[in-house]
């Protein structure tokens, strides 16, 4: 006979459900549900999440994979679940990230009065690669240079909250986290019922309120589209999501052009002015007036639109200097030097490569270290010391004493484990997570409880990223009444169900296909 499902014994280090005294409080009457289920039972639930990604066409892109480049996103059911007290410390911690983040880019391509006062080093800034003089005393609406913040979170072996890596140039995953939530809520609809679980639901409203908070000012009804690559980009299936929950138009450059100092969109209709667009293109390709010349991506001439304050762009032009694994280092000090605060969610210790002492450390120790390119993402470009050998170290290291300066090392820290389900042992096991929240940045700033948990499906893996592996989990953060209500205050009640259009975006098409 199957029993029902158990949790694991505390498998050290720092598990988000499990402790030396059984299951953490946040978590147990999610177990004591998932009791009353036989393995056979949660499996076959989890087969059919798996059924509604596939069926929903929700995937993402392997571009080094020989064996196809699309995946279905992989998905564990068991929540990831915060209590009240940890996301009001993870969102205070936020908010005072991202005002300080906000500050140093405004200051970076205003004044530089953090430069000259040497906090941050001159040459970590203007001559990084992501800087873009072109943004030189450009005043963004509302000082909101990163409008959409992807801020990443570990806990270390002490469950102490820590900030990895910041994204604020085009951080993907928010329509993960939504969909995730859609799917839970349908395979284990008992569970998210009963729980005192704050909804999610609201984010694309709040998305759509913040963009059409940086339109030029007098436009009282602007027109915001999402403007992507096109569908063999990593992140297509996102943009089209989020153009459908917002009932705005998904564009490509092609569908844009520039004529009488504004930004056109050209459709079925005529020729429609736009007023902000939310980018999903890096900055290189956007403008091929300005950056790469050989770009078919963008839309020439909006830079010169942009600069001129007759259209929004989210995220700002220039946002990448901030988000550089060196510049990283430096943000409790621009906490402490904008703001006069302590940061409240600390950093990794890392250690740069531009420092002698620093480039010492990489090359002594290796094995205890976590040594990334300061530009590497996905996973991509850094070596994990102890998983390496020692022909592995040494070749990464001839690359780290050739270009040091492209290079930061951390210690390797535990990420905390949570429960997961391998279909094949038909239990729980623990698996290495992070967490991605979001914030909007505008008029006010914005953050939708919970975020993207990403976890480690191959077994003692620490690299979450769905291209190295990695799937992600619904993220939870419980509440009381009276927080459920305002945030189902947020969503209209028309509002369209996850993963659904909006019937204003499946009645408009642009004029080379619209909504994808």
């Amino acid at each position: 006979m199957d029993d029902g499902l158990r949790p694991y014994d505390d498998p050290g280090g720092y598990d988000e459900a499990i402790g030396s005294g059984g299951v953490r409080q946040a978590y147990r009457h999610a177990f004591d549900y998932f009791a009353t289920m036989t393995a056979r039972e949660f499996g076959r639930r989890r087969s059919l999440t798996d059924l509604a990604f596939r069926n929903q066409g929700i995937t993402f892109t392997v571009y080094d994979d020989d064996q196809g480049t699309e995946r279905a996103f992989p998905f564990d059911p068991v929540p990831r679940i915060l209590s009240a007290d940890e996301w009001a410390h993870v969102e205070s911690g936020l908010r005072q990230r991202v005002r300080a983040l906000n500050a140093f880019l405004g200051d970076v391509y205003g004044d530089q009065e953090i430069l000259n006062d040497e906090v941050v080093p001159s040459s970590l800034v203007l001559d990084n690669p992501n800087y873009r003089p072109i943004m030189r005393g450009v005043e963004v609406p509302h000082g909101a240079w990163t409008t959409v913040v992807g801020t990443d979170l570990i806990r270390d072996g002490d469950g102490t909250f820590r900030v990895l890596e910041d994204n604020l140039r085009n951080p993907s995953g928010v329509s993960y986290m939504l969909v995730n939530r859609d799917v839970t809520a349908r395979s284990f609809p008992g569970l998210l019922r009963t729980h005192g679980v704050r909804p999610i639901r609201h984010y694309s409203f709040d998305l759509l309120t913040t963009l059409r908070e940086l339109a030029p000012s007098g436009i009282n009804d602007p027109t915001v589209v999402v403007l992507t690559p096109g569908q063999f980009n990593s992140a297509y299936y996102e943009h089209s999501y989020l153009a459908q929950q917002m009932g705005v138009e998904l564009v490509e450059g092609r569908d844009l052009f520039v004529d009488d100092g504004r930004v056109w969109m050209r459709s079925t209709e005529g020729r429609q002015v736009v007023d902000v667009i939310y980018r999903r293109i890096d900055d290189d390709f956007l403008d091929p007036a300005a950056f790469n010349p050989d770009s078919m991506l963008g839309v020439e001439g909006l830079m010169d639109v942009y600069r001129a304050g007759a259209v929004g762009l989210a995220n700002a032009v220039g946002t990448g200097v901030a988000d550089d694994k060196a510049i990283y280092a430096y943000v409790p000090a621009m906490i402490d030097y904008y703001l006069g605060e302590e940061a409240i969610i600390p950093n990794v210790e890392t250690y740069l490569g531009a420092d002698p002492d620093g480039l010492d450390l990489m090359m002594r120790e290796s094995e205890r270290l976590v040594i990334k390119e300061v530009g590497g993402a996905g996973g991509y470009g850094m070596l994990i010391g102890r998983d390496a050998d020692a022909d592995e170290r040494a070749a990464f290291l001839e690359g780290v004493a050739a270009d040091p300066t492209n290079y930061i090392a951390q210690p390797i820290v535990s990420l905390s484990t949570h429960p997961t389900f391998y279909p094949d042992s038909r239990e729980f096991e623990p698996c290495h997570v992070d967490l991605r929240p979001f914030a909007l940045v505008g008029e006010e700033t914005r953050i939708v409880p919970g975020g993207l948990t990403r976890v480690a499906l191959e077994r003692g893996s620490l690299v979450v990223n769905s291209s190295r592996g990695g799937g992600s989990k619904d993220t939870w953060v419980l509440g009381d009444a009276q927080e459920i209500a305002e945030d189902n205050e947020r969503a209209p009640d028309d509002a369209p169900a996850v993963g659904q259009p909006s019937p204003e975006a499946t009645q408009r098409q642009s004029a080379s296909g619209g909504q994808q």
